[in-house]
């Protein structure tokens, strides 16, 4: 991904929430046109971690066990008879997303948040494996 925003230098603070919001949002801007405006329709919400009840209701007990997570009707099984309860929205969880990128050591923070948001993105679109593959291509990095 280029034209992402660059963040401060390691001996700084950590990102923060606005931070990590503006790389996905980055990121976003960056998909190939096709995708870009469909994706920018999408809310995006950013949090230290997924709320407690959340966490329940998907079965994770481990609040850093979940990065980020996709909330709607993806597109390929959306109706013109679906009524939207809420916007279709990407959940980025800023603890997580740090630990893991911690955790790996060998990519940018910038290239794990849009490894993320991508993902999402994937869960709204339908993507196959080939289609993520495309744009993300996150087993060059191991």
């Amino acid at each position: 991904m280029t034209d992402v925003p660059s963040l401060p230098p390691l001996a700084a603070i950590a990102p923060d929430l606005d931070q990590i919001e503006d790389i996905a949002r980055a990121t976003m801007a960056a998909l190939p046109p096709a995708f870009k405006v469909l994706a920018v329709q999408l809310g995006l919400a950013v949090m230290d971690f997924a709320p407690e009840d959340l966490l329940a209701e998907i079965g994770i007990e481990d609040p850093f066990e979940l990065t980020g997570l996709y909330t709607g009707i993806p597109m390929t099984e959306k109706s013109t008879m679906d009524q939207a309860t809420a916007p279709d929205t990407i959940w980025l969880f800023r603890r997580p997303i740090l630990d893991e990128w911690a955790a790996r050591g060998n990519v940018t923070l910038q290239q794990m948040v849009a490894h993320v948001t991508v993902h999402e993105l994937a869960h709204h679109f339908g993507w196959s494996d080939e289609d993520i593959a495309s744009i993300d291509k996150w087993w060059e990095w191991d």
